[in-house]
């Protein structure tokens, strides 16, 4: 009989945001996790979203280390006060969940066997330390979650199937060039709530990553940061101190359709900067310091949603839209 509390989780698919994490099953059904075969783990697209419960097959290894709770290729360890990364997982485990607890070195072997791992949760640890090749196992590894931990770099040598990382609310201060390199998968990174300045990013520090979702909010960023990879689809660099848009600054980003840079201190945006994304969407500009609406918003075509609420703006009545397409919300109004 399927369990009452997999359906219920499956109803909640999909709703995650890529840098919100809530809760253990925000992930665990992500992609269809706890039916994943060899097929979808080495990422292959798959007709549904949604898991199909009679293919899923559970696992009866006796194997589950000891307070853990083991079940369908799970293994939950969260909120154990664990020192260490437990032994005696399953070798066929997909999904690995030490989130809260006391882990502050993650060692050569801890992984081990673990030749089937699609995620890895160690959301709010103690890491401080990660051996070179910890994930060197991992070879279908493809969601890492190591936000809230004492990470001062990111980590070396990340497994080469990785998907999406998310390493956001740790203590990176730099992102060398190289660090990156032989990620031809990786489409999504978190790394916002971390100290990073503009010149912590080295050039090239992106180089050969085809991203579509990025985050660096909550930092310490002055400005938009260069070389960003060029296939973007969403930049979020909300919550730093970006003071002002030049016209060079979004040129590379094309692609982009949705950029968040409330919650700065930006005070000019230069004439023809946003001409630059012919794509864009939804531009999130509240909570800044501009003194007037940007200009240039009607002329993207695609343009739908833009946030202005919370500036300086005095007289946005004397804004006109030339289309009935474009929302712009100033607080209260909405021209």
């Amino acid at each position: 009989m399927r369990p009452l509390w997999l359906l219920a989780a499956l109803l909640a698919l999909g709703q995650a945001l890529p840098f919100e994490q809530k809760g253990f099953w925000d992930f665990a059904l992500d992609d269809g996790l706890l039916m994943m075969n060899d097929e979808e783990a080495s990422g292959a697209e798959s007709t549904s979203g949604v898991p199909d419960l009679d293919a899923l097959t559970p696992t009866f290894s006796s194997m589950c280390p000891f307070g853990c709770h083991c079940h369908l290729r799970v293994v939950q360890c969260s909120d154990l006060g664990l020192k260490t990364v437990p032994k005696e997982v399953s070798p066929d485990t997909t999904l690995l969940d030490l989130q809260n607890n006391d882990i502050s070195e993650l060692r050569k072997d801890d992984f081990k066997g673990l030749q089937h791992l699609y995620a890895l949760v160690l959301v709010n640890n103690k890491i401080t330390k990660i051996h070179e090749k910890a994930f060197s196992p991992l070879r279908k590894l493809q969601k890492l979650y190591i936000s809230k931990n004492h990470l001062v770099e990111i980590p070396p040598n990340l497994p080469s199937s990785l998907v999406e990382l998310r390493i956001h609310d740790n203590r990176i201060r730099k992102v060398p060039k190289g660090v990156f390199s032989g990620l031809r998968n990786m489409n999504c990174i978190e790394m916002g709530g971390n100290p990073l300045e503009n010149s912590g990013f080295e050039p090239g520090a992106f180089d050969g990553l085809k991203l579509n979702y990025l985050r660096i909010s909550e930092a310490k960023l002055t400005g938009i940061p260069k070389d960003l990879p060029e296939t973007l689809n969403e930049l979020h660099l909300d919550h730093n101190k970006i003071q002002a848009i030049e016209l060079e600054d979004l040129l590379r980003y094309s692609k982009l359709y949705r950029l968040g840079l409330g919650h700065n201190q930006i005070r000019m945006i230069e004439n023809g900067s946003l001409s630059f994304l012919p794509t864009l969407r939804e531009l999130h500009l509240d909570n800044n310091k501009l003194s007037r609406v940007p200009a240039g918003l009607p002329d993207l075509k695609l343009l739908q949603v833009v946030y202005l609420h919370s500036n300086n703006i005095t007289k946005p009545a004397t804004f006109r839209c030339v289309t009935d397409r474009l929302a712009i919300q100033f607080g209260n109004y909405k021209k």
